[in-house]
C-alpha cells in the first residue's frame, strides 16, 4: 500500500504541475502571439500547451485511480481490524446503532484522510513550489508575495478552520450515533412502542436528536463557508498584488500575464486545504472513536499458548463456579445505547449471543454474583436440564461454558483441561448451540442455515428443519425465501425454531440450548420439546428451560436461584419434595387443565 500511496502522490503532483504549466504556457502563447512573431517562435509553446493539456488529464486520471484504490484499501483494512477487535467478546460499552455508526461513518474518515487531506496537501505543495520558481525566474519580488499568499491560504487558514471545527466535530460523531440509536429504536421497536403507546415519545426523542445533529452541522457549515470565502479573498488579493508589482517593475504584457495567471492557478490546489483542515478535525474525532473500540478490554482473556483441543468423548466438569458481571460502562460522550436492536457478534456458528449475559435478559450488575458456587458434571451422553426463575443465572452458566464471560473463581474443565487454557474459538466449537439472542441475516433461508454448516447438503438441511419442527413452513415458503434483517419477516416462534435448526445442524459435541420452546404456543412447544428430547437422546446436552413437561426423560434436573444450586436430582425426585421445582410443576399442571 505504501508504494501505491507514493504513486498517487506523484500522479496528483504531476497533474497539478501540468495544470500550472498549461496556464503558464497558454498565457505566454496568447500574449506573445498578439505581437505577431514568426510562427517558429511559437512552436515550442504550442507543443508545450498540448503536452500539458494531455498530461493533466492523464495524470489526474492516474491520481484518482491510484488514490482511491489506496483509500478504499485502507478503509477496508480499518473495518477488518475493527471486526477483529469485536470478535473476542467485549464488555458491552456501545449500543448496536453506535457500533454501526463507527463501522460505517467513522471508518470513512480513513478514506477522507488520504483523499481529502494528505494527497491534496502533497500536490498543493508541489504546485505552489513550481509557481514560486516561475515567479523567481520572471520577477523575484512577486515570488515573495506569492509565498505569503500561499502560506496564508494553505497553512494559516487550514489551521484556523481545524481549530474552529474541532469543537463541533468532536460532538457531531456522538450526535450522529445518538440519532442512529433513536432511529433503530423506531424501526426495530415500532410494534412494541405502539403497543405501549410510547411511539409519539420515541418519535419526539428522535426528532430532538435530529435537530441537535442538524444544529451542529449548520455550525460546521458556517466554518466551511468562512474558510472558502477567506481562501478566495486571499487568492484575489495575491493576484492583484502580483499584477501591480509586475506592472510597476515593467515586466511587460507577456510577463505580467504569465505571472498573473500562474499565481491564480497556483491557488487552485491550495484552496481545498482550508476545507481539509476543517475535515481533519472530524477525522481526528472519528479515529479516536475507532481506537476506543479497538482498545476495549475483552470480556475474557485468551491464553498466550492455547492448549490443543481435547479429543474423544467429552466430560465437562464445573467446580464451585463464581461469575460476577461487571457493571455496564456508560457510553462515551453521553451517548445512551439504544433500547432496541443491539446485535452482538456471534463467536460460533451455533449463534451465541450477548457477551455479558448471553442474551438472557439477566441484569448486568456488580453486586451479588450471577453464579455463586455452581458445580455440575456433564458426562458423555448425559442430558441435564437447568430451571429457575428469571435472573437466576441460567444463561450466564451457558455463557461461561462458551467462554463469553470470565469466572471470578472456580473452574470449568473439558477432559481435565481448564477452559481458560483453550482458545475461545476452540471452546465454542466444542460447546455451543441456541441462546435467547439468535441473529438472522437478510439472506435466504438456506444461506441462514448454512452459517452453521457451509458444506451441509440438502438432506442434512431437511433433517435439521424437521427436527426443529420447521419442515412444513419451509416447504410452504421455499428454501430460497429471503428473511428480513434480524428475522423481522418471521414470527418469534419461527425465528426460535430456525435458530434451533441451525444449532442442530452445527452439531457440537456438547449441545447448549437456552429456552428452545420460547415464543411458541403450548401445543407446538410440547411437540417441539418432545422431538428435541428425542433427537438429543444419548448426546451430551445442557438444556435451560422454564417448561417442565418432558423433563422426566433427562438424566438430571438442576434448579438455580440467585446464582446458587438449590435443588438437583431427577424429575420424579424433585416433584416429591417441597421446593421451587414442585411449586413450578404444580403451577404448570394447573395451567394446562
Amino acid at each position: 500500500m505504501g508504494t501505491r500511496l507514493v504513486w498517487a502522490v506523484l500522479a496528483g503532483s504531476a497533474a497539478d504541475l501540468a495544470g500550472l504549466g498549461l496556464i503558464a504556457a497558454a498565457a505566454w502563447l496568447i500574449t506573445r502571439a498578439a505581437e505577431q512573431p514568426p510562427l517558429a517562435a511559437l512552436s515550442v509553446a504550442i507543443v508545450a500547451t498540448r503536452a500539458f493539456a494531455t498530461g493533466k488529464g492523464v495524470f489526474r486520471y492516474a491520481e484518482r485511480l491510484t488514490g482511491h484504490d489506496v483509500a478504499l484499501r485502507a478503509q477496508a483494512g480499518t473495518r477488518e481490524r475493527l471486526y477483529q477487535a469485536l470478535i473476542p467478546p467485549q464488555r458491552p460499552r456501545h449500543g448496536g446503532a453506535d457500533l454501526l455508526s463507527r463501522m460505517v461513518d467513522d471508518t470513512e474518515a480513513v478514506q477522507d484522510l488520504l483523499v481529502r487531506c494528505l494527497l491534496p496537501a502533497a500536490a498543493a505543495a508541489m504546485a505552489g513550489l513550481a509557481a514560486v520558481v516561475i515567479g523567481l525566474t520572471i520577477l523575484p519580488v512577486t515570488a515573495l508575495v506569492l509565498v505569503a499568499g500561499l502560506v496564508l491560504a494553505g497553512v494559516v487558514l487550514p489551521a484556523g478552520t481545524a481549530t474552529a471545527a474541532r469543537r463541533w466535530s468532536a460532538r457531531i460523531a456522538p450526535a450522529r450515533a445518538a440519532l442512529a440509536g433513536r432511529v433503530a429504536d423506531l424501526v426495530h421497536g415500532a410494534a412494541d412502542l405502539a403497543a405501549y403507546g410510547a411511539d409519539d415519545a420515541a418519535l419526539a426523542r428522535a426528532l430532538a436528536a435530529d435537530e441537535s445533529l442538524a444544529a451542529l452541522e449548520r455550525r460546521q457549515a458556517r466554518v466551511h463557508a468562512a474558510a472558502l470565502a477567506g481562501g478566495t479573498l486571499v487568492q484575489g488579493l495575491t493576484v492583484a498584488a502580483v499584477v501591480l508589482l509586475a506592472q510597476g517593475a515593467g515586466a511587460g504584457s507577456v510577463g505580467t500575464a504569465v505571472l498573473a495567471l500562474t499565481s491564480l492557478v497556483a491557488f487552485e490546489p491550495v484552496l481545498p486545504l482550508a476545507a481539509a483542515g476543517e475535515r481533519m478535525a472530524g477525522i481526528t474525532a472519528a479515529l479516536r472513536r475507532l481506537r476506543e473500540v479497538r482498545s476495549a478490554e475483552p470480556a475474557v482473556g485468551e491464553p498466550a499458548a492455547p492448549a490443543p483441543l481435547p479429543g474423544g468423548p467429552l466430560t465437562v466438569e464445573i467446580d464451585d463456579l463464581v461469575v460476577r458481571h461487571a457493571a455496564r460502562e456508560a457510553s462515551p460522550a453521553g451517548v445512551a445505547p439504544p433500547a432496541v436492536s443491539s446485535p452482538h457478534p456471534a463467536p460460533a456458528p451455533g449463534g451465541p449471543g450477548s457477551p455479558a449475559a448471553a442474551g438472557s435478559g439477566e441484569a448486568v450488575h456488580g453486586g451479588r454474583p450471577a453464579l455463586d458456587g455452581v458445580s455440575l458434571r456433564l458426562t458423555p451422553g448425559k442430558r441435564v436440564a437447568v430451571v429457575g426463575p428469571s435472573g437466576a443465572g441460567k444463561s450466564t452458566l451457558l455463557a461461561a461454558l462458551m467462554r463469553l464471560v470470565e469466572p471470578e473463581s472456580g473452574t470449568i474443565t473439558v477432559n481435565g483441561t481448564d477452559l481458560r487454557e483453550l482458545a475461545g474459538d476452540d471452546v465454542r466449537t466444542l460447546m455451543t448451540g441456541l441462546t435467547q439472542d439468535p441473529y438472522i441475516f437478510r439472506a435466504g433461508l438456506r444461506d441462514n442455515l448454512r452459517l452453521a454448516g457451509p458444506e451441509a447438503g440438502d438432506e442434512e438441511l431437511r433433517r435439521a428443519v424437521r427436527d426443529a419442527r420447521l419442515g412444513a413452513w419451509v416447504e410452504r415458503t421455499g428454501w430460497d425465501t429471503e428473511l428480513g434483517e434480524d428475522g423481522r419477516t418471521v414470527s418469534g416462534g419461527q425465528l426460535q425454531r430456525l435458530a434451533l435448526a441451525r444449532a442442530l445442524l452445527y452439531d457440537p459435541p456438547v449441545l447448549l440450548l437456552d429456552e428452545p420452546a420460547e415464543a411458541l404456543d403450548e401445543e407446538t412447544a410440547d411437540r417441539l420439546m418432545a422431538d428435541l428430547l428425542d433427537v438429543t437422546r444419548d448426546r451430551t446436552t445442557l438444556l435451560v428451560t422454564h417448561r417442565l413437561k418432558g423433563l422426566e426423560t433427562v438424566d438430571e434436573v438442576v434448579v438455580l436461584d440467585e446464582g446458587r444450586v438449590v435443588q438437583r436430582g431427577r424429575h420424579e425426585e424433585l416433584v416429591s419434595v417441597p421446593g421451587y421445582y414442585r411449586d413450578l410443576w404444580e403451577s404448570e399442571v394447573l395451567t394446562r387443565r
